[in-house]
């Protein structure tokens, strides 16, 4: 079997900029562009569109408006809109909005995660215990993130094995997907060869996801060695928006439009419209000129 045959013939792309892309921007984005980012989105036929975070507004002053705009972002059969929570207060928050999907973050290293939620990775899952049971019990789908899962901006090299520790945790709280996220974007093809030959000797592939930033241009490389193995959920942001206000020179995610162009490509279908993409970010910088500056598409 060739290289070509053994790829998936599908993939789902998560979109991520209306919460990773746009949580790192120093200009507050109005309400309005921010609703209009995520239906433009949508209507590019992106399936799964991270809409934004119910953290702590202090932490992350750009989200502050995450239930406003959670309200009027008018929803497109078959999209769904997760956001992210950090613990049982936030989850309330979430669902006050009307908000059916979410996501909890946690890490793989122990410095990150106290520079990120100012908590241990054990203590992170203690918040996360009683999330869980409620979104259980409200029906409510359940994502889970593995922050630093290749190189921590504190401590260095993340151990694998932690990872896949990590990983099995969330699944076992009742995370439907669990995306592994590359979050300084120093991953190389080794690296990630490397930990998906250890996390995919524990868990099923189509439950797992992965998410890269592109800080030495090798987000596209590590593409390629998830296809290889079979993944077929990547998470990426319109326009290459994005970094992390936790993680010292993280920059931009890997941009949609590019992953697109590689996945169209090989053949793999997505059902996304490449140009409606382009056209959301067009949209975006018109409404906030400047925004992403820097980052490529």
């Amino acid at each position: 079997m060739t290289f070509i045959e053994r790829l998936p013939r599908h993939v789902t792309v998560v979109e991520v900029g209306p919460r990773d892309g746009l949580q790192n921007e120093a200009e507050i984005v109005p309400i309005e562009a921010k609703v209009r980012f995520i239906e433009a989105l949508a209507d590019a036929g992106l399936p799964v569109v991270e809409s934004t975070s119910f953290v702590n507004p202090k932490a992350v002053p750009q989200l502050a408006d995450a239930a406003e705009v959670m309200k009027r972002v008018e929803r497109r059969p078959g999209t769904r809109y997760p956001v992210l929570v950090p613990n049982e207060r936030g989850f309330e928050r979430a669902l006050a909005a009307g908000c059916d999907a979410i996501a909890l973050f946690t890490a793989a290293s122990e410095a990150f995660s106290q520079a990120n939620v100012r908590a241990s990775i054990d203590e992170t899952f203690a918040r996360f215990a009683p999330v869980a049971v409620a979104a259980r019990a409200a029906g409510v789908s359940l994502r889970g993130y593995v922050s630093t899962a290749v190189d921590c901006p504190y401590s260095g090299p993340v151990d694998p094995n932690v990872v896949v520790e990590v990983t099995g945790r969330l699944f076992d709280l009742g995370c439907d997907e669990v995306s592994l996220a590359d979050t300084i974007g120093t991953g190389t093809p080794q690296a990630v060869d490397r930990l998906l030959n250890l996390v995919l000797h524990e868990f099923d592939g189509d439950k797992i996801a992965l998410h890269f930033h592109d800080t030495h241009g090798l987000a596209l490389a590590n593409v390629m060695i998830g296809l290889d193995y079979g993944i077929s959920v990547f998470d990426s942001a319109a326009g290459g928006l994005g970094g992390c206000p936790f993680a010292p020179g993280a920059p931009g995610n890997l941009a949609t439009e590019k992953l697109l162009a590689l996945l169209d490509g090989l053949g793999i279908e997505t059902g996304v419209n490449r140009t409606g993409v382009a056209q959301a970010m067009t949209e975006l910088r018109q409404a906030v000129p400047g925004i992403g500056a820097g980052h490529l598409t």
